[in-house]
C-alpha cells in the first residue's frame, strides 16, 4: 500500500478547521489504497487571546463587530449540516487561549492518538460549547482518548512544550500560512482552506503516485 503523510495546520478554535477535518477524514475514506499519516500541527488563530480566555461575545464583536454577529455562522452552518459538522454556536461562552490544546495535541502523538484528540477538542469545543482552555477539561478529554490523565494534569500544570509549540506556530509563518486550515501534502504541496473532500483526496492520490 502507498503511503503519504498530511500535516494540518490548525487551530481548534477555528470552525473552518472542523469542517476541514471531517473533509480530510471523507477524503481518506475515499483512499482506500493509499496509508494517510496525519500530523497536526499547531497555528493561533488570534495570538492576542489572553491566557485566561475571554467571552465569546466580546470577541466576536471586537472583530467583526455587532452587525456581523447575526449571520455571520450562517455559511459554516449550512456547510457543517452538508458535511456533517455539529455547530452549536449558540453553547459557545468563551473564547480560550489555545496553547494548553495544542501541548495536548502534541503529547497524544505518542500515543498514537492526534487525530483523535484533535476531533474531541472540536466537538467538545464546537458542538458541546465546552471552554477547552480549561485544563480540568483537556484532562477529562484526554481520559476519554486512551491518555495517562494524571501525566496529562502534571504537564499542563508546567510549561512543558510551550515552547515547542510556539516555535512550530512561528515556523508555520515563516512557510507563508496565514489562515487555516493548511495542509500540507508528503511536504510538497500546501492546500488553503477547507477544501472539498474530493479535492484534498485528488491530490493526496496525484502526489502518493
Amino acid at each position: 500500500m502507498r503511503a503519504i503523510s498530511v500535516d494540518v495546520v490548525s487551530d481548534v478554535i477555528c470552525p473552518w478547521c472542523f469542517l476541514g477535518k471531517r473533509r480530510l477524514d471523507k477524503a481518506i475514506a475515499l483512499l482506500s489504497d493509499i496509508a494517510v499519516e496525519v500530523n497536526w500541527r499547531p497555528f493561533f488563530l488570534d495570538p492576542t487571546i489572553p491566557n485566561e480566555g475571554m467571552s465569546r461575545r466580546a470577541y466576536l464583536e471586537n472583530k467583526f463587530g455587532a452587525e456581523r454577529l447575526k449571520t455571520i455562522h450562517d455559511p459554516l452552518i449550512a456547510a457543517g449540516k452538508e458535511d456533517g459538522v455539529p455547530y452549536a454556536f449558540d453553547k459557545i461562552t468563551r473564547t480560550p487561549n489555545t496553547m494548553d490544546s495544542h501541548r495536548l495535541i502534541r503529547w497524544s502523538h505518542v500515543d498514537g492518538q492526534q487525530h483523535d484528540v484533535a476531533e474531541r477538542l472540536f466537538m467538545a469545543y464546537f458542538s458541546l460549547g465546552l471552554d477547552i482552555g480549561d485544563r480540568a477539561a483537556l484532562t477529562k478529554i484526554a481520559g476519554e482518548a486512551g491518555m495517562d490523565m494524571a501525566a496529562v494534569s502534571a504537564k499542563l500544570d508546567s510549561d512543558t512544550d510551550v515552547d515547542a509549540v510556539t516555535a512550530e506556530v512561528e515556523r508555520a509563518y515563516r512557510m507563508g500560512v496565514t489562515g487555516v486550515p493548511c495542509f500540507i501534502l508528503a511536504q510538497k504541496r500546501g492546500l488553503m482552506g477547507a477544501q472539498p473532500a474530493e479535492v484534498l483526496a485528488d491530490a493526496i492520490g496525484k502526489l502518493a503516485a
